[in-house]
């Protein structure tokens, strides 16, 4: 059985749902109850899609509820992983957030937690029983909508291990190295660049796993455009656009993502595949 905590968000659509309600209380805490008899269910599969630490006291007080109704076996599939950038201690005073989540998360005693495209190994080190979907799916899904001679553009260094992964996984695809700087404590974006001297008119996919402001997209769209690149395309595994889509909109053809983090009505310029249909 699933348990859907997102009334919007059912990866499952097939199986059934359990019934349930919640609310927050007028201190700020979350609280659910489930409305169904489960004795007879042995396991239960919570989805949820962690947009903030509110959600992440839904998921926690959900899976307390199965276990006081004897539920024995939990899993947990949380496309988007919370804080799973935050991976690593930049500058003095941060704390290592992805470290944070994956203990509370690892407390919760589950059976497994299956994850989508995690920004690095990181999170899959650090959380227990941890299941890794791999963004090869998606991407296969978006390139089988573009031509066939299309080559994939690495962002940054960050991106070069995965995407590398990628090209092999799909064969026959030219990969193109980019890098960018970032200021640690400012976050300003300076310096892209494209390591090839001429794109010939190409088409090009920049392939990455986060989408937030968008800056690094648009940064090195305009560097692809000055190595004579063809038509530019976009596909990321999470979107959060927190700046929405129009800037981007006017550098890319086609913006591909998934609904890990939200839902966004599709358009002739913007694309989202289901969690469903990737998993």
């Amino acid at each position: 059985m699933i348990l859907s905590l997102d009334n919007s968000f059912n990866p499952f659509p097939k199986e059934k749902s359990i019934l349930f309600e919640n609310f927050t209380f007028s201190g700020g805490e979350p609280h659910i109850k489930i409305l169904e008899d489960l004795n007879d269910t042995k396991e239960v599969t919570i989805t949820h899609r962690i947009k903030s630490f509110n959600d992440i006291g839904l998921l926690l007080i959900a899976v307390n509820a199965l276990k006081n109704m004897k539920v024995e076996n939990i899993n947990l599939l949380l496309p988007y992983f919370p804080a799973a950038r935050q991976d690593r201690l930049m500058v003095k005073g941060e704390a290592l957030s992805v470290k944070i989540y994956t203990e509370i998360i690892n407390n919760l005693g589950v059976n497994s937690i299956t994850i989508f495209d995690p920004h690095s190994e990181v999170t899959s080190a650090l959380l227990d029983n941890c299941n890794v979907i791999e963004n090869y799916t998606f991407i296969k899904k978006v390139i089988q909508q573009l031509d066939k001679n299309t080559l994939l553009i690495s962002p940054d260094g960050g991106a070069l291990k995965k995407i590398y992964k990628v090209a092999s996984y799909l064969q026959n695809y030219e990969v193109i190295e980019c890098s960018k700087s970032r200021n640690v404590k400012t976050g300003k974006l300076s310096g892209f660049k494209v390591y090839i001297d001429d794109l010939n008119g190409k088409d090009c996919l920049i392939v990455d796993d986060i989408c937030d402001g968008g800056g690094t997209f648009l940064g090195l769209a305009k560097e692809l455009k000055a190595k004579n690149a063809g038509k530019l395309y976009l596909a990321v595994s999470h979107g959060i656009f927190s700046k929405g889509l129009a800037e981007l909109s006017k550098e890319f053809e086609i913006i591909f993502t998934t609904n890990s983090f939200k839902n966004i009505e599709n358009t002739k310029q913007f694309k989202q595949i289901k969690i469903s249909e990737i998993i």
